[in-house]
């Protein structure tokens, strides 16, 4: 047996909770830290690991997600025998349903993964930004001899239906069970992402899809804690889970943080993006912009305050930002005023407008809007 891994993400989850931001596009595109994409960071840190075989489902408004991707140049997936395949959610369902779990999307493609080479499958959402060393995660997972290992981090449950896990001194998982009511309290909460033998998988599908089985947190992780061959990986450094509106928002202000920075982008695991041969950012002499991140192609002649702003923004004279972030191509107008709020891409804030939401539930603005 070689210790080779492929992968298979799942582009979308969470929608209906991200509401505005996922109109256009599905989570996995959903842009994130001034020039990146949610997926970016699970593809970086699998083509870090040597993964190079990586296959996508996907489930709706996927068109962004393949514009961005494309081939899978920008993180050298573009190969003969391996790369990037994407599956449509009803690829081999002759009833032409979308997939109604992580089940019967894996089944759909099982195919696909019996004639990969490699033996042992990641399993991953796409909602996920941290620095993960899978090499180290293989490791411990031959070490350990588990069935499955889960990926977690510490933290507090910020959001409903997080995973928290639950395990003794050698990281055996004694428990696992989903928390419906967001809290401060600090758990160990599961990533969504699993590595296992590709024969397992295989073995866990068809057996679960047979019996009518759609969950695979829920009908497969679950009933193998009995078992005692589930163990956890903690992953080390900022781990951040989109599965909301919120968590977006808040997760997405840690990076003005210089330490959480670091961890995410300063590590020897690169992470990769679509490249765009954009113009420097140029700052006019109104122009003010204090604890903010700013990516290149903007044009800044107003105040920009613990903001971020993506790529090509404008911000006329006069227009002040604060605690807010402004999707590529937005126009924020002279004298105009934000303060937490989220602007999708492309959109125009008109002269003399003041938008505000609140720390706890920041206003978004949907794709292409003039206000």
């Amino acid at each position: 047996m070689n210790n080779k891994m492929m992968s298979v993400l799942f582009a979308s989850g969470n929608e209906s909770k991200l509401n505005e931001l996922t109109i256009h596009r599905t989570t996995a595109s959903l842009p994130f830290g001034g020039r990146y994409r949610l997926i970016d960071f699970t593809l970086s840190n699998l083509v870090n690991s040597g993964v190079s075989r990586i296959g996508i489902i996907a489930r709706s408004n996927y068109s962004s997600l393949m514009d961005h991707i494309r081939m899978g140049r920008d993180w050298d997936l573009n190969r003969k025998n391996s790369g990037i395949a994407v599956f449509p959610p009803f690829v081999l369902n002759t009833a032409r349903e979308v997939y109604k779990g992580k089940i019967e999307a894996i089944y759909t493609i099982l195919e696909y993964i019996r004639r990969s080479p490699e033996d042992y499958v990641v399993i991953a959402n796409c909602n996920i930004a941290a620095n993960i060393d899978f090499g180290a995660v293989m490791k411990t997972h031959l070490k350990t001899g588990a069935d499955v290992t889960v990926l977690c981090s510490k933290g507090a449950v910020t959001s409903s239906r997080r995973m928290v896990v639950s395990k003794d001194k050698d990281s055996k998982i004694n428990d696992l069970y989903f928390v419906e009511t967001p809290s401060t309290e600090e758990k160990l909460i599961g990533l969504n992402t699993y590595l296992l033998s590709k024969d397992l998988l295989i073995n866990h599908i068809e057996n679960a899809h047979a019996r009518g089985l759609v969950d695979f947190e829920k009908d497969i992780l679950f009933k193998e804690v009995a078992l005692g061959k589930l163990f956890a990986y903690e992953v080390s450094g900022y781990a951040a889970i989109v599965d909301d509106v919120k968590t977006y928002y808040n997760e997405s202000m840690k990076l003005l943080n210089f330490d959480v920075r670091e961890q995410l982008f300063g590590g020897s695991g690169k992470i990769y993006t679509k490249v765009k041969d954009s113009i420097p950012t140029v700052y006019e002499d109104k122009g003010l912009v204090r604890n903010s991140l700013i990516a290149d192609g903007c044009v800044i002649n107003g105040t920009v305050e613990n903001s971020i702003l993506f790529r090509n923004v404008e911000v006329k004279e006069g227009a002040v930002i604060k605690d807010s972030i402004i999707m590529e191509g937005g126009v924020i107008m002279e004298n105009s005023t934000l303060a937490y709020a989220i602007t999708d891409k492309q959109v125009t804030i008109r002269e003399n407008r003041q938008i505000s939401g609140f720390s706890t539930y920041p206003i978004v603005i949907v794709k292409n809007k003039v206000v």
